[in-house]
């Protein structure tokens, strides 16, 4: 009967568990937040079908303003646009991929840094690291181009060469620096997400901090910033088009300069600009998709 009775009172199994001592409790986190995400979430929330019917609606614009009078057909039009197809394709939209890749390699490259010292110990490299931080991640993407294409010179004297700065090149260190802020952003969050105990572990197995931090925190860092990296891809690669007012020749400036060859035409407004739209939905939409996939599989849970 004794040994019944202290069976029906386990601690912690079928009764309430009392201890001064600290105990970790088991808990669930998840390092990508939802805000983190949201540009992906968006697409990708889109269905296929408002896309199509919005290309199906700019189709029969054409025709209507045909029959206000203007004599220029739907055929004409997209016969139109069918010929300025592999120019805008090969010419332009190449382009604004090139631009928005070296733009998105710079960018981690410096925010990795700017992220890491971040989350340095030395108050005075962490404080400016954070200033940075904040002042490229908060200021406007144009003002930045502006401020870039402004104060970087034209030319560049070099070993007694003058080499010529083209504006893509500017343009790609301006859209860099809001990138490089928002990827510090998520280095520091995914480096502060990894447990202390992981830290204080390391450290009890005498691992200096520069061991711990490329051995050991940041190997598991990778998988996080995945999601969150394509995330802030595929916007950088939806706000390349502004590096046209610029100057620089991608997608939307040669479709500008497509329609002034064809007359000006108003018919061709739409059409035109419909298809830039849809090639972007096009090569954005898989990117969210994927983001979305990698985020559900890379999630960081504790049970």
């Amino acid at each position: 009967m004794g040994v019944r009775g202290k069976m029906k009172y386990i601690p912690a199994l079928n009764a309430p568990a009392h201890t001064d001592l600290p105990v970790l409790h088991s808990f669930r986190s998840s390092y990508s937040h939802p805000e983190e995400l949201g540009f992906s979430r968006w697409i990708a929330s889109i269905p296929l079908w408002i896309p199509l019917t919005l290309a199906g609606c700019a189709a029969l614009v054409p025709s209507l303003v045909s029959a206000q009078g203007g004599g220029f057909t739907m055929t004409d039009a997209f016969a139109a646009l069918f010929r300025w197809i592999p120019f805008l394709m090969l010419q332009g939209f190449v382009f604004t991929i090139i631009i928005s890749f070296l733009t998105m390699m710079l960018g981690t490259l410096m925010g990795i840094l700017l992220g890491l010292g971040q989350v340095t110990p030395h108050w005075i490299i962490s404080r400016a690291s954070w200033f940075l931080t904040q002042i490229f991640r908060n200021s406007p993407w144009l003002v930045l181009l502006f401020i870039v294409m402004l104060s970087f010179p034209y030319e560049v004297s070099f070993g007694g060469r003058t080499l010529s700065v083209p504006d893509w090149i500017k343009a790609v260190i301006g859209l860099s620096l809001p990138i490089m802020a928002n990827i510090s952003e998520i280095v520091r969050g995914a480096v502060n997400s990894v447990p202390s105990g992981q830290w204080e572990a390391a450290e009890s197995l005498a691992f200096t901090r520069r061991q711990i931090l490329f051995q050991i925190i940041l190997p598991q860092c990778f998988k996080r910033m995945i999601p969150p990296w394509m995330n802030w891809y595929a916007i950088l690669t939806m706000a390349t088009p502004i590096v046209s007012i610029l100057g620089v020749e991608e997608i939307l400036n040669l479709t500008k300069q497509a329609i002034e060859a064809e007359n000006n035409r108003p018919e061709l407004l739409i059409p035109f600009y419909s298809f830039v739209l849809l090639v972007f939905f096009c090569y954005c939409y898989p990117i969210a998709r994927l983001t979305l996939r990698l985020e559900k599989r890379f999630t960081v849970q504790f049970l």
